[in-house]
């Protein structure tokens, strides 16, 4: 059958992935670290030909008789990222990206031209919260007037290198709900939404047309010169890396709950139908397979531990090693690790904090853990409201760099009383962005190729990684998650500006 390529532009990095389905594995993996450009704002931003010249780099360490067997490509991409072209296709700015906060005035903005969040629910489904791309063109509008005038194309991170592999534009459903134009009932732009964004100008005339999941289109044959690919290859819809990181876990029909542990946390599950949340307690998604994915995303997972080790002076590598002896509740430290603002729970403006320090408590691995288990309260909040909403889960599937910690998985299966399991490839978005290709193209050679089938066949749990729940540290976490919520209630004032 040849190979299967899956891209994941993140951000920290860019990965590449090689599956052969025939042999049920991966063959080729490539890595390519990515910088990222912060202010003291809250600005996140990333320049498009960084996420290129790392495609390229990823493509290079792959052997050249790998590179030769390649059908086609799926690519992954964080979500939310602004990425404006002008007439010729040029890169106006640099992109503002998912956790990018400098922009939450303009939220504001854009639901008070609409009538506040719940009006934004009834037309689009969501509300526009802090990350989400509408609000980054009033903000450029304002401090990037010259390349707002001169904006002919807007496009997401996924979006822009499925253009440059191509040559061609469009959007797939998954990945354009995070803009927050997206009426997810109607799988259609909101008309409201663009005009709230901004009322004198057609914003869709900026948008490219949306597309199937089943979507491919031909790679350029000069850029397949250059990769060393075969000029048949072909490039598939694509999509959010959450909406491929379903695919990669298997989460393509109800019942699942997947949960991604990176530099944001996010947890999400497959549905037939849009489920949207009057309160907006959760982001109601399409998926990049023809259904829906409610989602709850964190703006701070991984970057909460990251920076306690970064702090202490240890690499996580030796995280779990550090905790080896300490307890669920973090001998009374807890935190709540909000360092990038935060989205859920909903407090853009939001900072770590970190309560009940004493003389005895006060250690590293205390520390460490207790931004581990403030990273996991925040998905459990998120998760609490799924559950209100009457979804249930038999099993959690995780991904993400933090889906490698023992620790991490434990402490998943604990707190939310389930199992978890883990894929054997363990680059969920990358495999998931190989896996719709492979759908696409079995599609359009005459199959009536079936995904949940597909990804049932390919996604094979690895059992050396599983964790089962442990009733006195599950109990022992409803405690400490009640102290979280209590905590949470406290400092909202502090930052409700």
């Amino acid at each position: 059958m040849g190979l299967f390529v899956g891209l994941d532009v993140g951000t920290q990095s860019v990965k590449l992935v090689a599956y052969d389905p025939d042999a049920r594995q991966i063959v080729a993996t490539a890595g390519q670290p990515l910088d990222l450009a912060a202010g003291d704002d809250g600005s996140r931003e990333q320049r498009a030909d960084w996420w290129v010249d790392a495609v390229r780099v990823c493509f290079s360490r792959i052997d050249p008789a790998v590179r030769a067997r390649v059908v086609a490509i799926g690519v992954s991409g964080q979500q939310h990222g602004f990425v404006p072209l002008d007439r010729s296709g040029s890169v106006l700015a640099p992109a503002k990206l998912w956790n990018d906060t400098s922009t939450t005035a303009e939220c504001d903005e854009i639901m008070d031209a609409v009538g506040g969040p719940a009006r934004c629910i009834e037309l689009a489904g969501n509300p526009i919260l802090a990350g989400y791309t509408a609000s980054k063109l009033p903000w450029t509008r304002k401090h990037r007037s010259q390349a707002y005038a001169r904006m002919a194309t807007i496009l997401l991170p996924h979006d822009y290198i499925n253009y440059w592999l191509t040559g061609e534009l469009w959007m797939e459903h998954g990945d354009a709900s995070g803009t927050g134009w997206l009426d997810v009932r109607r799988r259609d732009w909101s008309p409201e939404m663009l005009a709230a964004t901004d009322p004198d100008r057609d914003l869709r005339e900026c948008l490219p047309p949306l597309v199937p999941a089943d979507h491919l289109a031909k790679i350029r044959p000069a850029l397949a010169d250059e990769l060393g690919l075969p000029h048949s290859v072909r490039v598939s819809a694509g999509g959010g890396d959450n909406m491929m990181a379903a695919i990669g876990t298997g989460n393509v029909v109800p019942g699942v709950l997947s949960m991604s542990l990176g530099t944001s946390g996010t947890i999400f599950t497959y549905a037939d139908r849009a489920v949207v949340d009057d309160q907006g307690r959760w982001a109601a998604f399409c998926d990049s397979t023809g259904g829906w994915l409610p989602l709850i995303c964190t703006m701070n997972c991984t970057v909460a531990t990251e920076s306690v080790a970064r702090l202490c002076g240890f690499s996580t590598r030796d995280g779990d090693a550090l905790l080896a002896n300490t307890r669920p509740g973090a001998d009374g430290l807890l935190m709540l690790p909000f360092l990038n603002g935060e989205r859920t729970p909903d407090l853009p403006h939001g900072r770590g904090s970190l309560f009940g320090m004493t003389a005895t408590n006060l250690s590293r691995a205390n520390l460490y853990r207790a931004a581990m288990e403030g990273a996991m309260y925040s998905l459990k909040y998120g998760y609490d409201g799924l559950v209100d909403a009457g979804l249930r889960f038999e099993a959690v599937r995780l991904t993400g760099g933090g889906s490698q910690s023992a620790v991490w998985r434990q402490m998943a299966a604990d707190m939310f009383g389930l199992p978890v399991d883990v894929p054997e490839q363990a680059e969920g978005a990358a495999f998931g962005a190989a896996l719709q290709a492979m759908w696409a193209v079995e599609r359009a050679s005459g199959g009536d190729a079936d995904l949940s089938a597909l990804a049932a066949a390919h996604v094979q749990p690895d059992p050396r990684l599983s964790a089962q729940p442990h009733a006195e540290a599950t109990s022992a976490y409803q405690a400490h998650y009640q102290r979280f919520l209590t905590h949470l209630d406290a400092i909202r004032p502090l930052y409700a500006d």
